[in-house]
């Protein structure tokens, strides 16, 4: 059967069987006489751990092409009005996030094409096309490839097949480097557990590393998982997800065991709080289905908080008539904690670990989990000797 008669959701199952008989040691397809100077261009695109969106460019692109040759894969947009054009955007969000999704691709979990460099064009992404992102060479380099689609140098399959094939290297280099860590770490644990202050310390050296924004989030999920008061947290929401398209009145939510009414809602900040972020919570307030009045609007930031905003924050007990608003230090939050429950400080750490592991590479990327546990193997390892 033909990729026409085929389905989006066919073609790439197609594509991971075919890529399933690779050796992984091998250099990977055919993809003809420019194949070394279009697998740099993939690899540049795919490895780039600062932007990940063009992959899902790349992706959407070529498995539109793929499913519909007659198409132009440099029209992306509906809005241009050819018989050539598509949407990309249906495409990426339809298919290639579930796609994503099954095979654990290091991938954005969101489309691109909302991306500010690809969203609201209604025009031809050619090689003089400016979308104004950075580094700009990979926006040069997926443009490059969209145009040898166009011009037959490379067809749009061979082109998915490729990127798809370098994503699952990176996924497999990524699953080796951490079963390595994860060995060495629990072959380094000590008789004595770590201290509440030594956690602590490993909670902070973690947060001062570079794109850590979604690390306090998990550090409280941890923290009620571990207390066991009788409060749950309700699933965590994707890192970029917008609580306005969500619904959410936060970044988590937490729930009395055995009831759906949200009773605490914590928003995580790597910023300082301000008014308008403290009136930004109260419209959520006014929004609230009267019968999920919530107890407590928690703010948890890793920057210094104000004492004017502490002030305000106050005052909207009356104004709320009883929700409790409070900006709390992260690691102040946390040192209480772990010291009220320090019983349960062992629990806290294996809980958080597993939370930043299991998190999607999109919301905290493979160095940060590296990182953690480099740090905790450094820690163990000097309560040994």
């Amino acid at each position: 059967m033909s990729d026409i008669q085929n389905t989006p959701r066919d073609i790439l199952d197609s594509i991971i069987l075919e890529i399933s008989v690779l050796d992984f040691a091998e250099s990977g397809l055919n993809l003809g006489v420019e194949s070394g100077e279009i697998r740099e261009k993939v690899a540049l695109i795919a490895r780039n751990p600062q932007n990940r969106a063009l992959a899902r460019l790349i992706l959407s692109c070529t498995l539109a092409k793929t499913h519909r040759p007659e198409l132009d894969i440099r029209k992306p947009y509906t809005e241009i009005g050819t018989a050539d054009s598509f949407s990309g955007r249906t495409y990426d969000e339809s298919y290639i996030t579930a796609f994503i999704q099954k095979h654990k691709l290091p991938c954005n979990e969101t489309t691109a094409f909302l991306t500010p460099a690809l969203r609201n064009r209604n025009q031809l992404l050619n090689l003089e096309t400016n979308l104004v992102g950075r580094p700009p060479e990979l926006y040069k380099a997926a443009l490059q490839l969209l145009d040898a689609v166009a011009l037959s140098r490379i067809s749009a399959r061979a082109l998915l097949c490729e990127m798809v094939l370098q994503l699952m290297h990176i996924r497999e280099e990524n699953n080796k480097r951490m079963s390595s860590l994860l060995s060495q770490l629990s072959g380094s644990s000590s008789i004595v557990a770590l201290s509440s202050e030594a956690i602590l310390n490993l909670l902070e050296q973690h947060l001062k590393l570079p794109n850590s924004s979604r690390l306090p989030v998990l550090m409280v999920a941890a923290a009620y998982q571990a207390a066991q008061i009788g409060e749950e947290v309700l699933d965590l929401l994707a890192h970029n997800a917008a609580d306005k398209q969500t619904g959410s009145l936060g970044d988590m939510e937490v729930i009395l065991r055995g009831e759906d009414r949200v009773v605490t809602a914590y928003e995580m900040k790597t910023r300082r709080v301000t008014r308008e972020d403290l009136d930004i919570a109260l419209h959520k307030f006014s929004n609230q289905n009267s019968n999920n009045h919530i107890d407590n609007y928690i703010f948890i930031t890793t920057e210094a908080i104000d004492p004017e905003v502490k002030i305000y924050a106050r005052a909207l007990y009356q104004q709320t008539g009883g929700i409790e608003v409070v900006v709390l230090d992260c690691i102040g939050f946390m040192r209480h904690y772990l010291h009220f429950f320090h019983r349960r400080r062992s629990e806290f750490l294996e809980n958080y670990q597993k939370l930043l592991i299991d998190e999607t590479d999109s919301a905290v990327r493979p160095a940060l989990k590296e990182a953690w546990l480099a740090l905790r193997f450094a820690s163990e390892s000097s309560t040994i000797e």
